[in-house]
């Protein structure tokens, strides 16, 4: 491309902010298509309903709360793995996915696998503003399976507080936390969830909240006795015969032996995927 003194002159001093504007249509071409107005997904939240802790009182399983963790460590820069983790508050069964990227596409996938994976519908997600899941696509997925979508007031922060360290305590001696990147480390990823949700579910117990009330300054809390996921489901007055039945069925068939030594097993292969990233970035 040859210039002349002129156009040279005049393109040295071009700005930023005109660059950006004579390349707009070049930049939405090579992003496959105009992209929705930025304030589209406001008006999304806006029609979404809050659900404060009132109006929850005891609902039964399928209605869950949803999240996403960035596995980026320390850091908060580059685009890392993320798990969207979504738990039962009736009953606290927990499944994770991992996503290769946030998007709303891959976030509408995974609620399709979670439908196949709780032992019951999902009836209800109680999502965050985050903009993964306050779109067009995620919410009119759930509207067209009949999945009813809230966000949380801010009296629900202490629930969803409580949720997620459940499930990180649940989930912290078999995750990665840090610098996971890439399809080879969320297929690693997705084998160790396929064997900790199983481990997690039926075999290890969990505290759940009673009731709470305050004293002056102070706030009483009452737990009820510790229960996994499992026994609460077969205990719950709302999950008809054919669910327990078939959960019982699934309970006699599991080795909480074999799935630690296969959530080990996974362990050593995301360690295995996670050195050779590294040494590829040397």
């Amino acid at each position: 491309m040859k210039l002349s003194a002129d156009e040279r002159s005049l393109v040295l001093k071009v700005s930023a902010a005109t660059i950006d504007r004579l390349l707009s249509d070049v930049k939405i071409a090579a992003a496959g298509g105009r992209r929705r107005l930025a304030g589209f997904s406001s008006a999304v939240r806006r029609q979404v309903p809050v659900r404060t802790f009132n109006d929850w009182g005891s609902p039964p399983p399928g209605y869950c709360e949803a999240d996403l963790v960035a596995q980026g460590g320390m850091s908060v820069s580059g685009a890392f793995i993320q798990t969207l983790t979504i738990v039962d508050i009736a009953t606290g069964w927990t499944e994770c996915f991992p996503l290769v990227v946030r998007e709303a596409a891959l976030v509408v996938e995974a609620l399709e696998r979670a439908q196949n994976l709780f032992p019951w519908p999902v009836r209800g997600l109680d999502f965050d503003n985050d903009s993964a899941f306050m779109n067009d696509t995620v919410v009119s997925w759930c509207r067209s399976h009949d999945v009813e979508v809230t966000l949380p007031g801010p009296t629900r922060r202490t629930i969803r507080h409580s949720l997620n360290k459940r499930t990180e305590l649940s989930f912290a001696a078999w995750w990665a936390t840090g610098g996971l990147k890439g399809l080879d480390a969320a297929r690693s990823l997705a084998r160790l969830f396929a064997a900790a949700r199983l481990h997690i579910n039926f075999f290890q117990p969990s505290f759940k909240l009673k009731e709470k009330h305050r004293e002056g300054a102070k706030v009483i809390k009452r737990y009820l006795p510790p229960a996994t996921p499992y026994e609460r489901a077969l205990v719950h007055p709302s999950l008809n015969d054919a669910f327990k039945r078939r959960l019982r069925e699934i309970y006699r068939m599991l080795d909480p032996v074999a799935l630690l030594a296969q959530m080990r097993d996974a362990q050593m292969t995301w360690a295995s995927a996670l050195i050779s990233g590294l040494e590829s970035q040397r």
